[in-house]
């Protein structure tokens, strides 16, 4: 029997305190970046936000988290694809001309409670 446990998501480095933090949390590389398994936000308070996921099975995961500036529900974007608000992913994975890959982004959710950091990319 598959355990559950909870996921933690630490969001630093915010610019400001602007819109809600939306956090996406993917469970396959099928999925990454176009159907999320589970969605959370968070106020932002002091630069940062916590969003937490409870009773997340056990596996591998990527998480992907943006400032809803004007807290519509989705990531922005310009024309051609590109986020107009903050956006990060786990393990701080940067893509170049591009989304990051699943592989850079993946991390393990054990038995255990596990939390994980993420720095708000200064490219905004």
């Amino acid at each position: 029997m598959a355990q559950n446990s909870n996921l933690t998501i630490n969001v630093s480095n915010l610019k400001d305190n602007t819109g809600v933090l939306v956090a996406e949390l993917y469970n396959s590389k099928e999925n990454f970046l176009k159907k999320a398994y589970k969605t959370g936000s968070s106020v932002i308070k002091v630069n940062t936000a916590l969003v937490q996921f409870t009773g997340i099975p056990t596996g591998e995961y990527t998480v992907l988290v943006y400032q809803d500036k004007n807290s519509n529900g989705k990531l922005d974007k310009y024309f051609i694809g590109m986020p107009k608000e903050p956006v990060a992913c786990s393990n701080n994975a940067k893509g170049f001309m591009g989304p990051p890959k699943y592989e850079e982004a993946k991390f393990n959710v054990g038995a255990t409670d596990t939390k994980i950091t993420i720095k708000m990319g200064t490219s905004h």
